[in-house]
Order: structure tokens, then C-alpha cells, then sequence
């Protein structure tokens, strides 16, 4: 057992200020001395004087002429050093500029680190916490302080707050911990760099753990910020302090750091003030574990998850941007900083009646013999599950898992593709208070890695592909298998129990006495529902038990869906409200990672089985089912002519599309509701309003009127592309769309800058920037015109890419097309990239044939009757054999895709597919 810190090399040298370096201004340096003190005085023992280097905006703030409104103390870890505040010192001083708050921000270099004095002594964790009080003593610091610490510096920084609880308000930190667990070892990196033998190599006498962060910056530094962070670390001697913050670690109880990281573990958990964890997910020594440690015990705390980012998050990601907004939504005296995100007037939404809990319908159907469900693609052909089994088993898993031990708040990832299983494990969930956890198939294992790791779930229910998934990319969560396995399998698989196991033990448990909990709140989390990941990685939204039952009122109200009613959902969220809506649901024979392997078919054998009257796809399943029809027989196109109602959404459907399903279900009426993750129905249109407003002049789709409840406003844009001022109803008035309405999303999860920008004001969350851009008509219609981040900003004004593409589409021997922006803001070139008819690709360029399907230059005639439909001028027109689309959908053009494929190909890249 270790009694004393291993020991490395260290050598004496005197601080010195940093030589010229970017993004450093020389003005913030200065040496501070501490004097020394003696074991007469109070405070103790011995201790030397010390000369520390640091980064101090006061002398900026006087040039200013404004008067700080408190000090961030920032605390660097190992083996960087203050210049990992630099843009957080830059952030502050052009706040304070712009007339915004005056933060000073100290960031310190830690004794032996960066060019603070080499002590020539390792320093434990003990002895660095009162090193930083005795230099703030010395620099007289008075309240109120914001804490901000990184890696060990956010240890370091914390047990400050914990010592001085009289000058803090609020505590902030960048990928840190201050517990280590007993059940689980000390993360790889860590435990190479500590082994016998390499601890001194690795951190002393090479540069090889200094090399090693810096490479896993994401994105990659470039040389010149890499050699900024070197410049205090040239040769052994000057790397001393790295060696002894690696050899600080506590790893186990024995270790003499231990009790003061216990110590300070204890009185984090004591803080009151507002806190706010910052996190870079690719970090492979600080885990999220960690992060769930500090979640733990800083229950008040704001979390934000910068998905991409890794270790070096103040260079990975805009620490410096979030922590500022932060600081002014929580601080009493603080207001959001000039030049920050325009905050957005809020729209006024009708409260939720929550008066009737998700699974309602489920009791009111308890005793019926009636299908409530219609599984056409299971094991052994097709399933139907009766309301009345249906109900018993929900109870009975509901009730298994609570003798297991999940509890109200666990979250459950549900990994089980869609159907009665599914169904039953979810309302089973719901029922219990257990936050479901849903992220689809379709978002691929990188998208549902990202997604589940990022939900920490408590509980994984999975099929064997899913669980299989769980077991080799390590996502967390206590294993149920919903199909019985092998006893080598569920070892392998690490899986506790089967659904079959937890239907029996409820069984069990119900014929006892205990019966289920009492319903949650209407205001608790019920579940986490991940978006598609087509516009950036998948976020988790989450409902409410109250909202959700807004979401299914909304629905009943808007399409008449009921009790009786047969429902086809070939979109998964509406698959799961079928009960909830009292609706029989049949789960369609398809891959649901794949909408487009849905048939013309299915549909109609679906349709069959339910008696259903209401078909709900997505754009590319409904395309595929349209692409099949040719081979229905008469029973089947009988079968289909009872629909009485379809649907789809999910990205745009033309009038096109939306007439030939109507050749199929004559006696349907077409419908595509516009909505999102965030907000499952805005608005509606129909087919015969879809012809309508071919009609009109105006740019984009026309989604139509706003559903009940529903209000949609439009933020309009600058001349640079951005939301700005109050919002309107005016017509003709180009934004970002607005909504708010009692079935919008409770908030993102784990993201609180996302919901910061997203709301529309701090204390409202049922309103919610869609991030769509797009503008009402004279009849209060909504038209969508793209998507924000793909609205270009050009020498000729704003353009957002809807309306070109939809003209562009027009042109003879043109499928779909997509609009690229390249170049930097306010002078970029659109191009035009699109899909040819021509089975070759683009037929003929230059006298030679083209070989089909690659990419290339459009040939000059439909180059010129691009131009000519666009209405906008075009840098360039490119044809490619298909446009590049969102995972889930298979129907969204990925736009930024195509804007960095432009751009590539055109600066003289290959000529590859997008």
C-alpha cells in the first residue's frame, strides 16, 4: 500500500513571465509573490515564499474605465497552464467592451506548472489548495468569486470554494472529478502513465503525457496553439510538476491525497450556490461517471454535454461563450452579456390538461378482447395482442420492475425495435415513474452509441442486436433481454434477467398485495427521445408525463384518432402513442432503419389485419410504397380504399407524392403535419391546401395551419443570416420559426446552452425555437424555406434554400436537387447540386461520354436551365447520382454535407461521391 507520493524528478527554478504568444496578451501577466510564513504564525507549519505567474484582466478592466462586478478564479489541471483561459480572459474584456458585465478574470499557473516558480518539492492535493488560498490572501481577493477549474485544476479550484464558502456565488468546471469509485479502477491512460518504472518517463524525461493531450484536442490543435501550451514544459527540468500531479492521484484509500480529495468530495456536496458542469464526452481519463458523480451531488446544477469535444475543452468547444451566458441567467445581478444570443419574446401557450395519465386508455380497455395491437412482422408470423393482455402484462413487468429495484427516475434505454414488446416495456415504464430512454435504429451504432452513453441509462431492455451492441461499446446500464438466452449468452452479454423473468417475479408480486407505486406527477421526466441527428448529433429531449398526454390529446383532436380507430404507424412515435390514443395499432412488416424497404404490399396486408382507416409513413416510406403499387391485386387495392385518412411527415412530401397515395387510398384524405422531435405536431396541411399553394408566388412549402393549441411566430433575419428583434405574425416576413403549444418538450438533455438558445425566454419552456426558417402568409399558412444553419449569406443578400431548390427541381431531366453555400459569411456562392433523371447521370460534358453515376460538372445545357430556373445566381452546377440524406428519414438533403463536398471538389478536391 503506498504511504507517500512516488516520487520524480523535480528541479528549483524562479518564475518568469511567458515569452509573446497567441492570443496571450502581455498585459494580463504578472508575477505575484507569496511570503512566506512561519509555524508561529497562524496557519501552522513552515511554509517558503513562493512567486506565482497569472493571468490578470484587472489592469484591462482600468484602462476600461469600469469597475469588475466580481472575479473568475481559473484553475488550470495537468499538463497545461493558464493559457487554457485565454479565451475566456479575451470573452470577459469584450463584454466588458460592450457594455456588458465586468468580470476580472485570475487564471493561475499552478506552482511547477506553466512559468510559475519550480519549487524543487512535489506538491500534493493538500498542499495546492493552500497554495491558491494563500495567493489569493495575497492578492487580497474579496467576493463575489465564480470559481472555473479543468482536470485536477477543477479539484483544486473546488476545494478553494469548499475553504471559502464567505466570497463564493457560484462554481463552474470543465471535464473534472472529485471521487473516485471503489468498484472501478482509475481510467487506462492513467494507469499505464502510473505504472512502476514509466511514471518518470512518461511525464518527466519526455515530453510523451504532455504529447498525449495535446493530440487528443478535438478538433486537432494547430502547431502554433500546441507549441504555446510547450512553451513552459522545454526540457526535464521544467516538467517536474507534471510527473508529480500525475503521481497525486489518489488511486486507492492509502494514497496521502486521498482523504483531502474525500474531504472535498464531502463539502462539494455541501455547496448551495448555482453550479454549472461543462463536459467534453471523447475524454478518455475523465469519463462520465465522473460527470454523474458531480451531477450527484450538485443536484442544482446546470449540465452541458459538447458532443465532439474531448479533454481540452476550453480549446474544443466555447467554454468561454456558455460560461458567460451562464453567468448571466444565474447570478442575481447578472444579465445576459451584450452581443449574446437575442433572447426572443415569449409566446403565450394554453396550459395542458395532464388530467389523464398516459396509459389511461389502457384502463379504460382493461376487460376488452378487442385487438390493441398487430405485430405483422414477428417471430412466427403475425401476432395480435388483445387490450386485455395487453394491460396485464404492462401491469405485470411494470410491477417486476420495481421488485428488481428500478425506481422512480431510473432511465430505462429501450433497444427493442417496434411492437408489442416495445409497446408493453415502455407503458410499463411510464407507469412506474422510469424515464424510457428512445433512440431508434435508424441513427446507426456511432448515433445510438453517442445517444445511449450520453443518456447514462440505469436499465438497458434490449433484443439480442441491441444487447449485443450494449455489451461490445461498453453503454452503461443493468442488462435485460427481452427473448431467453443461453446461459453463456447472457453472461457474455452481462444480461441480469428476461422480460419473461420480470412479467413472472410481477406476477408474483401483484398476487401478493404490493401492487404498482403511485402514478408520477405530471410534471416528472417520462422519457428521452432522441432526434434524427440530420442537422448535428442526436439530442435527447425530454418529456414530461404531462406533455406527452399533450402530445396524444393533440392528436386525437386534430385527426379524430380514438377508441376503434386502426392505425398503420410506419413511423415509430406514433406506433407507441397508439394505445395511449385507445387506437388498434399494427406495426407494419419493414425495416425501421430503413423507411424505404416499406411495400405497397405491407401497407395493405397492415391495413387488413387492423381494419385500420389511418395510415401514417414517412416521406420515404410512403415514396417506396407509391414505387411498389404496380404489383397490389384487387384485394389488396380494395383493402387499401377504406383508409380514410393518411399521413406523413417527417420532411417535406410534394403535391406529387401526396397525389399518387391518393391514387392508392382513394377514399383517404392526405394530410402532412409539420413538427418535430421537440414538437410532434405544429401544423397541418392537406392535399387540396398542398395544391393551393402551388399556386401561390411565395417561397418554400407550405405546412399549413397551426394545429389546436399551436402558436408559430417568426424571429426575422438580419442581413447576416440571424433571428433577431420580436417576434411577428406578419405576412411575408422571412425567420426562424417559433412555436410554443403545451405538447412542446420539457428541455434537451444534459445540454444547457441547446436549451438557453432554444427557448424563448429563460422561464418558459413550452416555447421552442424550431430552427427552421420560413414565413406566414395572408391566411396565417406556414411556409418552411430550409433550415437555419443552411441559410446563405451572399454579396446579393439572404437567401434561404427552399425556394431555389424547388424551381431548380422543375427543370426537365432534374430529380431532386440541393443548394451548397461555400465561402465564409457574407460573401458566399451558391451552388446548385443536383439528381439527374438521365439513367447515365448526366449524359454527355465536353464531346465525351461520362461514366454513369459519378459526380461531375453539369453538362452546359442543363447547366444553363439550372441557372435560368434558380432565380438566384449560381457559382456552379453539379450533378451526383443521389443526394446525401438524414439516417432517419432517408428524405432530408443533408445540405452541410453538400456545402463541404462543394467546396472541396471545387478548390480542386476529387471528384468523389458526397
Amino acid at each position: 500500500m503506498r504511504s507517500s507520493l512516488p516520487r520524480v524528478a523535480a528541479a528549483a527554478a524562479p518564475a518568469t513571465l511567458p515569452p509573446p504568444l497567441p492570443g496571450l496578451d502581455p498585459a494580463w501577466s504578472r508575477l505575484v509573490t507569496v511570503p512566506g510564513t512561519t509555524g508561529d504564525r497562524p496557519g501552522g507549519a513552515d511554509r517558503p515564499e513562493r512567486t506565482w505567474h497569472l493571468l490578470d484582466t484587472a489592469g484591462s478592466l482600468d484602462a476600461l474605465g469600469v469597475r469588475p462586478v466580481g472575479t473568475l478564479l481559473c484553475v488550470h489541471g495537468n499538463p497545461t497552464w493558464s493559457y487554457l483561459w485565454r479565451s475566456v480572459a479575451a470573452r470577459s474584456l469584450e463584454i466588458a467592451r460592450s457594455g456588458g458585465p465586468a468580470w476580472r478574470v485570475i487564471a493561475v499557473d499552478q506552482l511547477d506548472m506553466g512559468f510559475s516558480e519550480r519549487t524543487g518539492q512535489q506538491r500534493g492535493l493538500p498542499e495546492r489548495v493552500r497554495d491558491l488560498g494563500a495567493l489569493t490572501d495575497e492578492l487580497g481577493l474579496a467576493g463575489p468569486v465564480v470559481t472555473l477549474g479543468h482536470d485536477w485544476g477543477g479539484v483544486v479550484s473546488l476545494g478553494w470554494a469548499v475553504d471559502h464558502p464567505e466570497l463564493v456565488v457560484a462554481v463552474a468546471t470543465c471535464n473534472t472529478a472529485v471521487h473516485q469509485p471503489a468498484d472501478a479502477p482509475i481510467p487506462a491512460p492513467l494507469r499505464l502513465a502510473l505504472r512502476p518504472g514509466l511514471l518518470g518517463r512518461a511525464t518527466v524525461l519526455t515530453p510523451a503525457f504532455l504529447e498525449t493531450t495535446l493530440a487528443i484536442a478535438h478538433p486537432k490543435l494547430d502547431r502554433v496553439t500546441a507549441d504555446a501550451y510547450r512553451a513552459p514544459y522545454r526540457g526535464a527540468a521544467r516538467r517536474g510538476g507534471i510527473g508529480g500531479f500525475v503521481a497525486d492521484i489518489p488511486v486507492d484509500q492509502a494514497h496521502p491525497s486521498a482523504p483531502e480529495l474525500d474531504r472535498i468530495a464531502a463539502g462539494v456536496a455541501a455547496l448551495e450556490v448555482p453550479a454549472l458542469l461543462l463536459w467534453g464526452p471523447r475524454d478518455p481519463v475523465f469519463l462520465e461517471r465522473y460527470l454523474d458523480d458531480l451531477a450527484e451531488r450538485l443536484p442544482q446544477a446546470d449540465v452541458h454535454r459538447f458532443e465532439g469535444a474531448g479533454h481540452l475543452l476550453p480549446d474544443d468547444a466555447d467554454v468561454a461563450g456558455t460560461v458567460f451566458e451562464w453567468l448571466g441567467d444565474r447570478l442575481p445581478d447578472g444579465h445576459a452579456p451584450v452581443g449574446a444570443e437575442p433572447r426572443l419574446q415569449a409566446v403565450a401557450a394554453e396550459p395542458s390538461d395532464a388530467s389523464r395519465p398516459l396509459w389511461a386508455a389502457l384502463d379504460d380497455l382493461r376487460d376488452s378482447d378487442e385487438p390493441a395491437l398487430v405485430e405483422m412482422a414477428a417471430p412466427g408470423g403475425t401476432r395480435t395482442v388483445s387490450w386485455r393482455l395487453l394491460a396485464r402484462r404492462v401491469e405485470e413487468i411494470a410491477a417486476g420492475l420495481v421488485d428488481l429495484g428500478v425506481r422512480p427516475g431510473d432511465r430505462v434505454s429501450l433497444l427493442v425495435t417496434p411492437g408489442a414488446d416495445l409497446t408493453a416495456v415502455l407503458y410499463a415504464c411510464v407507469r412506474i415513474g422510469a424515464v424510457v430512454v428512445v433512440a431508434d435504429a435508424g441513427l446507426g451504432l456511432r448515433g445510438l452509441t453517442r445517444a445511449v452513453r450520453g443518456a447514462r441509462p440505469d436499465w438497458i431492455i434490449g433484443a439480442l442486436p441491441g444487447l449485443g451492441a450494449a455489451r461490445a461499446l461498453g453503454w452503461p446500464g443493468r442488462r435485460i433481454a427481452t427473448v431467453s438466452l443461453p446461459a453463456v449468452a447472457r453472461r457474455a452479454l452481462r444480461v441480469e434477467h428476461t422480460l419473461v423473468d420480470v412479467a413472472r417475479v410481477g406476477r408474483r408480486r401483484l398476487a401478493a398485495g404490493p401492487g404498482l407505486p403511485d402514478a408520477p406527477s405530471s410534471d416528472a421526466p417520462a422519457a428521452v427521445l432522441f432526434t434524427s441527428g440530420s442537422t448535428g448529433p442526436a439530442k435527447g429531449v425530454v418529456y414530461t408525463h404531462g406533455q406527452l398526454g399533450a402530445v396524444r390529446d393533440a392528436l386525437a383532436t386534430q385527426y379524430d384518432i380514438g377508441v376503434g380507430t386502426g392505425l398503420v404507424a410506419g413511423f415509430a412515435p406514433f406506433a407507441l402513442l397508439g394505445p395511449a390514443l385507445g387506437a388498434r395499432s399494427v406495426a407494419p412488416d419493414m425495416d425501421v432503419t430503413a423507411p424505404r424497404t416499406l411495400t405497397a404490399t405491407a401497407v395493405a396486408a397492415s391495413v387488413t389485419a387492423a381494419d385500420a382507416t389511418v395510415v401514417f409513413l414517412s416521406p420515404a416510406a410512403l415514396a417506396n410504397v407509391v414505387a411498389t403499387a404496380s404489383v397490389l391485386t384487387d384485394a389488396e387495392r380494395a383493402a387499401l380504399g377504406r383508409v380514410r385518412l393518411f399521413l406523413s411527415a417527417g420532411a417535406p412530401v410534394s403535391a406529387a407524392l401526396l397525389t399518387a397515395a391518393t391514387e392508392l387510398m382513394p377514399n383517404a384524405s392526405a394530410h402532412t403535419p409539420y413538427g418535430m422531435t421537440e414538437g410532434l405536431l405544429m401544423t397541418d396541411v392537406d392535399l387540396d391546401g398542398v395544391r393551393a399553394a402551388a399556386a401561390a408566388a411565395d417561397d418554400g412549402i407550405c405546412v399549413g395551419q397551426p394545429a389546436a393549441n399551436v402558436r408559430v411566430r417568426i424571429a426575422p433575419l438580419d442581413a447576416t443570416g440571424q433571428p433577431t428583434g420580436a417576434l411577428t405574425a406578419e405576412a411575408g416576413v422571412t425567420g426562424e420559426i417559433v412555436v410554443a403549444a403545451p405538447h412542446v418538450r420539457e428541455r434537451y438533455d444534459r445540454l444547457w446552452r441547446t436549451n438557453r438558445v432554444s427557448r424563448l425566454d429563460v422561464d418558459d419552456p413550452r416555447g421552442h425555437r424550431t430552427g427552421d426558417v420560413g414565413h406566414l402568409d395572408a391566411a396565417g399558412r406556414l411556409w418552411v424555406e430550409g433550415r437555419l444553419q443552411h441559410v446563405l449569406t451572399t454579396p446579393f443578400g439572404v437567401i434561404t434554400p427552399v425556394g431555389p431548390e424547388q424551381r431548380i427541381e422543375r427543370v426537365d431531366g432534374v430529380g431532386r436537387a440541393g443548394l451548397a453555400g461555400i465561402g465564409p459569411s457574407g460573401t458566399q456562392q451558391a451552388v446548385a447540386v443536383v439528381e439527374t433523371s438521365d439513367p447515365r447521370g448526366r449524359g454527355r460534358g465536353r464531346g465525351r461520354r461520362r461514366r454513369p453515376g459519378r459526380p461531375a460538372l453539369a453538362e452546359p445545357v442543363l447547366a444553363a436551365a439550372v441557372r435560368a430556373a434558380a432565380g438566384i445566381p449560381l457559382a456552379a452546377v453539379l450533378t451526383v447520382p443521389v443526394l446525401p440524406t438524414d439516417i432517419r428519414h432517408n428524405s432530408k438533403v443533408d445540405r452541410a454535407r453538400l456545402s463541404r463536398w462543394a467546396a472541396s471538389v471545387l478548390s480542386g478536391g476529387r471528384m468523389v461521391r458526397p
